[in-house]
């Protein structure tokens, strides 16, 4: 079977920016950053004026607090920088097909196949991995609804360079609002990789396991 191959398009920001989850996500680690900085240097200042300067706890907890929320600001800024631009991550990450297989109240979950395999190169490792996300816009919400998406690899072990230790499905949905590029994006993906998913997500316990997990097949 043929692995994946990245899908070019023009991503909308303002439109990605409104509806792709991981911008939020990302926007909301910075946000969760910034305030635990703040914080930090309040306690510290207030440990300075309140505690006994006889006390070691009174540098040590100042110190500390300030030096902490400093890390953490500095962790926030570098997020933006390490996850990349929206039009970056789509031009990065290969196409793979994804199928709504649940859809309780207000959200749905999309569970796609992914290539495990770092380097595209060498014959495809196959793995589902699922996300509960809100309904995908301009996209039906019904199970077994076929969704393009982008593969965007995250995480490797220090053991195995050669191996995603989690992979998010990132709809092509998420990036125009324009139907015609995400049937496009849909029909580029083979019907062998369709068929795959498809037999797959017919395994309740097995698509259960990869919530926000790898599940290799």
């Amino acid at each position: 079977m043929n692995g994946m191959k990245v899908f070019k398009f023009d991503v909308d920001e303002d439109y990605a920016k409104q509806h792709n989850e991981m911008v939020r996500d990302t926007r909301s680690l910075v946000a969760s950053g910034v305030a635990i900085f703040v914080i930090s240097l309040i306690a510290g200042i207030a440990i300075w004026f309140l505690v006994d300067p006889a006390s070691p706890w009174r540098w040590l907890g100042s110190v500390g607090l300030v030096l902490f929320g400093i890390l953490m600001l500095v962790v926030a800024l570098l997020i933006p920088r390490r996850v990349g631009g929206v039009q970056e991550l789509y031009d990065a990450h290969p196409l793979a097909p994804a199928i709504i297989t649940e859809r309780a109240g207000t959200t749905v979950t999309l569970t796609a196949l992914a290539n495990i395999n770092v380097d595209p190169s060498l014959p495809p490792r196959w793995a589902i991995t699922s996300r509960v996300m809100q309904p995908l816009p301009n996209t039906p919400d019904k199970v077994g609804t076929k969704v393009p998406v982008a593969a965007v690899g995250a995480q490797r072990s220090a053991r195995d360079q050669q191996h995603w230790q989690t992979i998010t499905p990132m709809p092509i949905a998420w990036g125009t609002p324009d139907e015609s590029i995400v049937t496009e994006a849909r029909k580029s993906i083979p019907q062998e990789q369709w068929n795959v998913l498809e037999r797959a997500r017919k395994k309740t316990e097995l698509v259960e396991r990869s919530k926000n997990s790898l599940v290799e097949l």
